[in-house]
């Protein structure tokens, strides 16, 4: 379809075939699994399935940052979902994520063990289980949780709505790139004057809210979420919000959690499957 083609909306809408682009083999309008596939059980507390993608790197950020604080049960074997080969609607990640979205979680020091998933309610669940990143006193709690739901919220636009259309769809339209651009735009806008005010997110204290804000509008600032991404927004003009992410990203527990079940940009050093901390060896 061209710009100058007019798209009619049919009166009651039938799925007939993939809507090609990238992710176009995958979507479907049922949800469920759609092939037998067991996971992979490791020998730590916790077991995460998952990608490199910036809503993957929010939980091993979280889980590097617990065992730089020396928390034994926060071991983790990180196993890695191809979700490009559609090994997300395989049975066993079904059964733990419903939604067919990475991350998951399945935590074994509790019997029955308990299956965590969507990355805000994995980043809460440890944060309550550890004591950590999560504030505990009403005014920095509940600020703390606010923009990590404002995250969960606002990230669409930039993921699935901005993304997809800049670098994704199989045509290219103006309309709908502007319309996410003029978003993200506001939405970096917001998070610059939030950190004109205070050194991180929540306020002074570094939190899950930076933890899962950063894998995100971080990486955008940064230029490293998409191409020419950095000159497109003209990322100068947050100057807060990049001194935010460059802070954030020279934390090491972050430099390692970024490499966890990286697949992509092969030139950066990355971690397939992530196991013990013997595996970073070399990487960091």
């Amino acid at each position: 379809m061209t710009d100058a083609e007019v798209y009619t909306p049919p009166r009651i809408w039938v799925w007939e075939n993939a809507d090609g682009g990238t992710w176009g083999k995958h979507n479907r309008p049922t949800a469920g699994a759609t092939h037998e596939r067991e996971l992979p059980v490791g020998q730590h507390p916790l077991q995460l399935y998952s990608l490199g993608t910036p809503n993957g790197v929010k939980v091993t950020i979280m889980l590097e940052e617990l065992l730089a604080l020396g928390h034994q049960g926060a071991e983790y074997d990180a196993w890695l979902v191809g979700i490009f080969e559609g090994e997300q609607f395989g049975t066993g990640f079904v059964g733990i994520s419903p939604n067919s979205k990475i991350p998951a979680m399945v935590d074994h020091s509790i019997a029955p063990p308990v299956r965590v998933f969507e990355s805000g309610a994995i980043l809460n669940y440890l944060g309550e289980k550890f004591g950590e990143f999560l504030p505990t006193d009403p005014h920095g709690r509940a600020e703390c949780q606010s923009w990590l739901f404002w995250q969960m919220a606002s990230t669409p636009y930039l993921g699935g709505g901005f993304g997809h259309f800049y670098m994704y769809a199989p045509v290219k339209i103006e309309y709908a790139i502007n319309r996410y651009t003029i978003e993200i735009k506001r939405q970096m806008d917001l998070l610059n004057q939030r950190l004109a005010e205070c050194e991180y997110i929540a306020g002074e204290a570094y939190t899950i809210a930076d933890m899962a804000i950063w894998p995100w509008y971080g990486l955008l600032v940064e230029g490293k979420l998409y191409e020419n991404g950095a000159d497109y927004f003209q990322v100068q003009e947050y100057p807060h919000l990049r001194r935010w992410s460059d802070t954030i990203g020279e934390r090491p527990a972050v430099k390692r959690g970024s490499l966890v079940n990286r697949t992509f940009r092969p030139e950066l050093p990355h971690l397939r499957e992530r196991h013990d901390a013997s595996d970073f060896d070399g990487l960091v």
